[in-house]
């Protein structure tokens, strides 16, 4: 599964490389016999934020300097990742103003709504994030609850980030926040400290495969 989503990241026109970042020894050693470029990191990161935090100083130091002016982190249970969602998330950066690039989906399905697992998010006329929540946002007042999928487009945050370096650098030395520990999104800690996180639309579904069950399921329904 690594290797489908070194494979898929590496078909994005929008990435000059592409590095696995573990602490795993097994998924270091398969990385590499695989001809993919791969780097051991501490084992105790608390996010793949952070994670690639330390590949992103590590690149730095031997290159004393920052090679790269946009880090983009891509999750390693995202097999299904599309090469032009990498792309249009990168595409922000066109603006100077972008610190934090994401993306959004409008939600299609009534359970996902209430479904804690799934990430909302409500932005501003721009396209930044105002927030995340696990819970629905908005909250429709004067709709019975039933019918907010029917009365309102909600969308969901797709786990796919893209940073200027100098952002990341600063973003993983903040402490954390209390809306982050409420909703454990670590994201909340980014707007907290009043940084700003731009979102761009797509249309593409992608599923993450978090246990051996999910994989089971998208097989079974092939």
């Amino acid at each position: 599964m690594i290797m489908r989503v070194y494979e898929q990241a590496s078909k994005s026109e929008s990435l000059n490389k592409v590095i696995v970042a573990t602490d795993d020894e097994r998924i270091y050693n398969h990385v590499l016999e695989c001809g993919g470029e791969v780097m051991m990191t501490a084992a105790n990161h608390v996010s793949g934020t952070s994670r690639i935090g330390e590949v992103a100083d590590a690149l730095a130091a031997s290159a004393n300097e920052n090679p790269f002016d946009v880090i983009v982190n891509i999750q390693g249970d995202e097999p299904f990742i599309d090469p032009s969602q990498i792309d249009l998330v990168v595409s922000l950066f066109h603006n100077q103003d972008v610190q934090i690039g994401t993306l959004i989906r409008k939600i299609s399905d009534n359970e996902d709504v209430s479904n804690p697992n799934v990430v909302k998010v409500v932005v501003d006329h721009t396209g930044k994030a105002l927030y995340f929540s696990r819970s629905p946002i908005p909250f429709l007042r004067e709709v019975p609850r039933d019918s907010w999928f029917s009365s309102h487009q909600y969308f969901r945050h797709i786990g796919l980030y893209a940073f200027r370096s100098e952002v990341l650098n600063a973003i993983v030395r903040l402490p954390a926040s209390g809306c982050e520990i409420a909703e454990s999104l670590e994201q909340l800690r980014w707007l907290h400290h009043g940084y700003s996180i731009h979102t761009a639309l797509t249309e593409i579904e992608t599923v993450g495969i978090d246990a051996p069950e999910d994989l089971l399921k998208l097989t079974n329904n092939a």
